[in-house]
């Protein structure tokens, strides 16, 4: 219904020239009605029942081909976790803890460390065999490592970025440089998503990213597929609740105004993705209203939920609390949800200076929450329709950080030639180590993993094929795998 101007209910002169206002003028709305109940089958019609027909482009999309995978929990550590501190030990690096790099290995390029003058350092935490497949974990995880039957370890990840931005593009966009879309912003762009009353892709921080929001957004993609911040205190989401003097009739009804305008003004501006973002934001926001505060609401959990996740737990509340909601929100069909560990604006996982006890702090935060979800997951039954990925920006060195301290800080530089990277439900075998690098944790030496194949691997695993999910830019064809990328990996991830 067009908007009234004036007292006399005059309404606006609009030249006719597209179908869609014809069909609206047609036999006084009639033909709209038709259109109505065929969007509404799609379930393309916003809520409300005066509410104006509006597109989702979030609609769900049918994948490539069947699916093992519904939806993915990225669990980011910030800052870039040790692989040989973690899941992969090395006793080599034990027996030559505090000699120099050998020859062989000190020409490797590496930006910030003297390679052939750093001494070597060796872990101090314990490594333990768990489970039926006897994989050794660290002591950092022995939560996490119960459930080391479900992961998919992958020890021989590597791509080029030694910088935290350019590690982080890299790890979430899959290039180096700015303005390349995030993978959860390809996934949803890709399939959609199942709920309709929450944004598709949701981002959970824990302060400022090294790479800014460019690494959850939407680069070339149109600007709605970027990624949403949650936050866990006070309101999950800004400005979420209406004046309490508007009613929900007359914020629909204001809306529907709002959006009849909207189009009118896109249909010559069609190229315009912050416009028909912001159209297709006013409407998720009206459905959000309701369903954003329930989902955020853990007073329902039980106590021993809350006690799963480390909730009443002074050190594991912040990121507990942001794995239950992650299961939450995979319960009501959110397509692509990250989590990060470590801040900006506050600790996180880069250890160059005693790395250790780096570690061991913000392992503490986080190993009861991971295995909480794991659990969790599994006994609702959700752990075969969820991909949980573990990683960060990179590894770090086997040596001693040559820049901190003059190498006897007890930290480690940045390492992007050998690390590991995780995976737990989706469809996958589980119990499993992929990959190696080398004797001393330095480089990756057995079916190297790039990120391209990483990436890949985990669009395969949602159904879609990465050299087909592609976005017309700038005069080609992009992909998140730009032009790399195998699926081999996903092949042995669902070897049993």
């Amino acid at each position: 219904m067009e908007p009234v101007i004036s007292a006399c209910r005059c309404q606006p002169t609009v030249q006719i020239n597209s179908r869609r206002q014809f069909l609206e003028r047609l036999g006084s709305g009639f033909g709209m009605l038709a259109l109505g109940y065929l969007l509404d089958q799609d379930k393309l019609l916003a809520s409300g029942d005066n509410s104006v027909p509006v597109a989702s482009p979030f609609a769900p999309k049918p994948p490539h081909f069947s699916a093992k995978a519904k939806s993915v929990i990225f669990l980011f550590m910030h800052g870039g976790p040790s692989h040989v501190d973690t899941f992969d030990p090395k006793p080599e690096l034990q027996r030559l803890d505090g000699q120099r790099t050998p020859p062989s290995l000190s020409n490797v390029m590496l930006q910030f460390t003297k390679a052939s003058e750093a001494p070597l350092m060796a872990s101090r935490r314990t490594f333990n065999k768990y489970g039926q497949s006897g994989i050794e974990v660290s002591d950092l995880f022995a939560n996490v490592a119960q459930h080391v039957d479900d992961l998919a370890i992958i020890r021989s990840c590597h791509h080029d970025g030694f910088t935290h931005s350019i590690a982080l593009n890299i790890m979430n966009a899959g290039s180096q440089r700015l303005g390349f879309p995030s993978m959860g912003s390809w996934v949803v762009y890709g399939l959609g998503t199942e709920s309709q009353n929450l944004p598709a892709y949701i981002v959970m921080l824990q302060g400022s990213i090294k790479a800014g929001p460019p690494a959850y957004g939407s680069g070339f993609l149109p600007a709605m597929y970027q990624g949403t911040v949650l936050r866990t205190e006070g309101s999950p989401l800004l400005n979420i609740n209406p004046p309490s003097r508007l009613t929900l009739q007359d914020q629909r009804g204001m809306l529907d105004m709002l959006q009849w305008y909207n189009k009118q003004h896109l249909e010559t501006r069609a190229d315009d993705s912050n416009l028909s973002a912001r159209i297709a934001a006013y409407e998720l926001a009206f459905r959000m209203q309701t369903n954003a505060p329930e989902m955020a609401e853990l007073g329902q959990e039980t106590a021993a939920t809350r006690k799963l996740y480390g909730i009443d737990e002074e050190v594991t509340q912040d990121f507990g609390t942001k794995c239950l909601l992650a299961r939450r929100m995979v319960e009501r069909g959110v397509r692509f949800i990250q989590i990060y560990s470590g801040g900006g604006n506050g600790p996180d996982w880069d250890g160059h200076n005693l790395c250790d006890q780096n570690h061991q702090k913000m392992a503490r935060q986080v190993d009861k929450p991971i295995a909480g979800l794991l659990a969790d997951l599994k006994q609702r039954g959700l752990l075969e329709s969820t991909l949980v990925i573990w990683g960060g920006d990179f590894g770090r060195t086997p040596m001693t950080d040559g820049n901190a301290n003059g190498g006897v800080g007890g930290g480690r530089d940045h390492n992007p030639y050998g690390f590991t990277v995780w995976m737990a439900g989706g469809g996958i075998q589980g119990g499993k180590v992929i990959g190696a690098t080398d004797d001393i944790g330095l480089r990756a030496v057995k079916d190297p993993v790039h990120v391209h194949d990483l990436h890949a691997t985990i669009l395969s695993l949602l159904g879609l094929d990465h050299k087909e999910l592609t976005y017309f830019f700038q005069g080609r064809n992009f992909r998140l795998t730009d032009v790399g990328g195998d699926n081999n990996l996903a092949e042995q991830l669902l070897k049993g």
